[in-house]
């Protein structure tokens, strides 16, 4: 399957280093960089039309039962378009959309999002000032 026209990795290159503080790692579908005090990874798949924003929040070893169950609820009303989810051991930080469909500002407010939540991890469990139904 080939991606529609839209965003592409050149482009999400681009907002990449325009946002950046520093660039760990960058090559076409992937980007590892520091954002506002938070390590950020970019993943594309343009064959599939995917891309994610992810940044890591916890070691899974070190989250009680209860706050599994805080993080859960926060996905459903306080998360907003970025996840909590766990992958290899690591609680993320994480948010998902199709590739081509993205657009500059959701990329950059997607951003803003994962690294919200991120820092907001272990006390209000948001990822911006919104909670859903509130």
């Amino acid at each position: 399957m080939i991606a529609p026209a839209g965003m592409n990795n050149e482009q999400l290159a681009a907002l990449v280093r325009g946002v950046a503080s520093e660039i760990h790692d960058s090559r076409p579908g992937f980007w590892k960089f520091e954002h506002r005090d938070a390590t950020v990874f970019v993943i594309t798949d343009e064959s599939h039309n995917r891309m994610r924003i992810m940044s890591p929040v916890a070691e899974l070893s070190d989250l009680t039962n209860d706050v599994m169950q805080v993080l859960l609820e926060a996905n459903f009303d306080r998360a907003l378009d970025a996840r909590y989810c766990i992958s290899s051991d690591i609680v993320w930080s994480a948010f998902l959309h199709p590739l081509a469909e993205l657009n500059d500002r959701q990329f950059l407010a997607a951003l803003d999002q994962v690294i919200t939540l991120k820092n907001n991890f272990g006390t209000t469990f948001t990822s911006s000032d919104i909670v859903f139904g509130g």
